[in-house]
């Protein structure tokens, strides 16, 4: 099957209002900007996909990325462990003031539970978290002696992730640690698009090298010069007209 998408505009056609959007990402590693770029031009041409769940390791830095979404009016709840970050004004300004949710997940929980999504397991328990607030309302079990809570699995609508290479397949590589979280989320999202610097031929990528294989992929489409979320907050793009600040 040939995944590739003839524009990111393609791409992303089938995200809608309401939708939960896992996006790739741990900081500007892995980052999928132009992917979440035709989101917030798409939004602000047609106020659609709005209501957004985004579930990310962070909330956004400056006005780029998650932040230009939250800026733009589209997310209405962040599943994250930093919500907090070098510049989280979009996040912090429409979180006080009553416009965002947020579920806060420790970082090693939020990354099982997209993996136990993607791999069909509901409920795992685990130490991190017992005896605070972020535990509360949550079924604790007592293994050995010690206590565990029990938490739930995390899937998605759609994943929208960042890739180094990728066949007409779906197979995929990335660069580094721009794979943190996009192999999880790809398993666990019924729809996953990915935006790769380069596509090649099917048998041009060692099957050794594959991390994600191509049945966790949806679409791909093919961007050369990527831009990179830190490259963008030290040239300034700190607040955008109308954002705030």
């Amino acid at each position: 099957m040939n995944k590739i998408t003839p524009s990111i505009e393609d791409a992303i056609a089938g995200i809608e209002d309401g939708m939960s959007v896992m996006i790739g990402g741990f900081g500007g590693s892995g980052a999928p900007i132009e992917l979440i770029e035709a989101l917030v031009e798409r939004y602000k041409a047609t106020g659609s996909p709005g209501r957004l769940t985004v579930i990310n390791n962070n909330a956004g830095n400056g006005a780029v990325g998650i932040a230009a979404m939250i800026y733009a009016g589209m997310v209405a709840k962040m599943v994250c462990s930093f919500p907090r970050s070098t510049d989280a004004r979009a996040f912090t300004e429409r979180y006080h003031a009553g416009e965002i949710e947020l579920e806060l997940v420790p970082q090693g929980t939020l990354a099982e539970r997209i993996r136990a999504g993607g791999a069909g397991i509901p409920a795992f328990y685990t130490p991190t978290s017992f005896g605070t607030d972020i535990a509360k309302g949550k079924p604790v079990a007592e293994f050995d002696g010690r206590s565990y809570v029990q938490e739930r699995w995390l899937k998605a609508d759609v994943a929208i992730i960042k890739a180094e290479l990728a066949d007409r397949k779906g197979n995929l590589t990335y660069n580094k640690a721009a794979r943190n979280f996009a192999p999880l989320m790809a398993m666990a999202a019924a729809t996953t698009i990915v935006q790769a610097r380069q596509v090649v031929e099917p048998g041009a990528i060692d099957p050794e090298h594959v991390v994600t294989p191509g049945i966790f992929v949806d679409m791909v489409v093919e961007i050369a010069d990527a831009k990179q979320e830190e490259a963008l907050l030290r040239e300034g793009a700190l607040v955008k007209e109308g954002a705030g600040a």
